[in-house]
């Protein structure tokens, strides 16, 4: 078997989170999504979230969560494990794990972020993210949206 680059190493099973978290830097930031083709977007969005603390962790919607967002039955493109591995190759990113749920909540108790961010096109208050955050002090923040960029629209614009 062949070395895989250092970036493998950001990637992080949820039995693994606990001792992973204790060895980054505070404050953490926290943030999730789909993230199936990254584009200036995302890439964008990722390091100002990173800007805002020391460590930037990700929840990466499994493939099986993305499925019931409603994107699409043949979305995501990329397979979990392709997504995960592309987003670790980014400097901004500490670690990403996988979540099966819906919304990220049970990986967020884990986490304890010091920060949760999300994109612009959320309205933060109403996250149920932002309540469990707030309870142990932490704090959550919109980032503001770059309009032209979605991986639905690249979706459209490709199938053209």
């Amino acid at each position: 078997m062949q070395d895989l680059p250092a970036f493998f190493d950001k990637l992080c099973s949820r039995e693994q989170l606990a001792s992973r978290i204790a060895a980054l830097p505070r404050p953490l930031v926290f943030t999730n999504g789909v993230f199936d083709i990254l584009h200036v977007g995302h890439v964008s969005y990722l390091a100002r979230a990173r800007a805002l603390g020391a460590s930037l962790v990700i929840g990466l919607n499994s493939d099986a969560s993305a499925r019931t967002l409603g994107k699409g039955p043949d979305r995501p493109l990329n397979r979990e494990a392709d997504r995960a591995a592309v987003l670790a190759a980014l400097e901004s990113v500490s670690l990403v794990a996988l979540f099966d749920e819906n919304m990220p909540l049970e990986l967020l108790k884990l986490v304890r972020p010091d920060l949760y961010v999300k994109g612009g096109d959320y309205e933060i208050e109403s996250l149920a993210e932002t309540p469990l955050v707030r309870s142990w002090g932490g704090d959550a923040r919109a980032l503001p949206f770059i309009d032209g960029y979605s991986t639905t629209s690249l979706v459209r614009r490709i199938r053209g």
